[in-house]
């Protein structure tokens, strides 16, 4: 395979040429990139629009975890009563379960593109990356939810380093289908999978002081309260990753899986973190939110934090019932 890299409106757009069609036009470009001096991140065609490349410019490698549909840095929802579908082919490690549509793919994909979300939209243009993706249900191999997801990825305003990402979740499920009704259901806000060599977790209590996190390898993922609603993962080499997400409550889901600390994007162990906030996604409606993501060096994470803290703590999600 051979990289291709273009530059366009001070933005650099790279994609991935797998060969050429009969028709001898280009392969279809499958991964948007737009970066700065500080930091690059990536959506995937190929995985459901979802974030598939971060990294810093200390720290050149992806950091995001790419092993299957359910890792990435996605959008991911619940709704409903969880169900026994195993008849219908769900997978028996994830029954019963809920109404999950999540934007990378259903469960058990190893390679099979089908198993990976149907993305209908798809561009970058002078504000950032957006994508529309058809959800597939996680408990599934191979079944697309009633819904759509929209996000718009873009590079934070007068800071370096900083990515803005702005998700909207549109429910088209029928009413009395085998789910239920509505229920008070956790919702991810993001999930979000790292490599595994970034496994000193903290969480971040302003004015760069830190409160280191301690969890076993998962799942079950770990608990804890962050004050401030931003956590950060940092590797051996001090370079991190810190995710704000404004609109989540006060507990998070987060932790290893796997104990070897292994840096490539495909590996199996990963570490996982996830704000989490109780939502209540009714047949028809429409669900906002934004969450930044940060990458650098504890100190250079810390005072970009205080400043997103100052502009966007009071900041809330939105439903919109239909």
């Amino acid at each position: 395979m051979k990289t291709l890299t273009f530059t366009a409106l001070g933005m650099c757009l790279a994609f991935t040429c797998a060969g050429m069609t009969a028709a001898n036009e280009p392969a279809p470009v499958d991964l948007l990139t737009i970066e700065d001096d500080k930091v690059k991140v990536g959506i995937d065609r190929r995985k459901g629009g979802a974030i598939t490349w971060l990294s810093s410019s200390q720290y050149p490698k992806n950091i995001v975890n790419i092993a299957d549909p359910g890792r990435l840095i996605q959008q991911s929802y619940y709704a409903g009563r969880a169900i026994d579908r195993t008849a219908d082919g769900q997978n028996q490690a994830w029954s019963p379960w809920s109404w999950n549509p999540i934007q990378g793919g259903g469960v058990g994909s190893t390679g099979d593109q089908g198993s990976w979300a149907r993305v209908t939209t798809f561009r970058k243009d002078a504000n950032g990356l957006y994508s529309e993706t058809i959800p597939k249900l996680w408990d599934m191999p191979n079944e697309e939810a009633s819904a759509l997801m929209r996000q718009w990825t873009t590079l934070q305003p007068n800071m370096t380093g900083v990515v803005c990402v702005q998700c909207e979740f549109q429910t088209m499920r029928k009413v009395g289908d085998r789910w239920g009704g509505v229920t008070n259901n956790p919702q991810e806000l993001p999930a979000c999978y790292f490599t595994r060599n970034f496994s000193d977790i903290r969480s971040y209590l302003g004015n760069g002081d830190w409160k280191s996190e301690h969890q076993p390898p998962g799942p079950p993922w770990g608990k804890t309260n962050p004050p401030l609603k931003a956590m950060a993962m940092f590797a051996p080499s001090g370079q991190g990753v810190a995710i704000y997400s404004p609109t989540s409550g006060s507990t998070w889901n987060f932790g290893p899986h796997g104990g070897k600390l292994l840096k490539r994007p495909d590996d199996g162990p990963c570490m996982h973190v996830a704000p989490i906030d109780r939502v209540r996604l009714s047949h028809a409606c429409t669900f906002r939110y934004r969450y930044w993501l940060t990458v650098g060096t504890e100190s250079e994470i810390a005072e970009r934090l205080d400043i997103l803290r100052a502009k966007y703590s009071s900041e809330t999600s939105e439903v919109a019932h239909r």
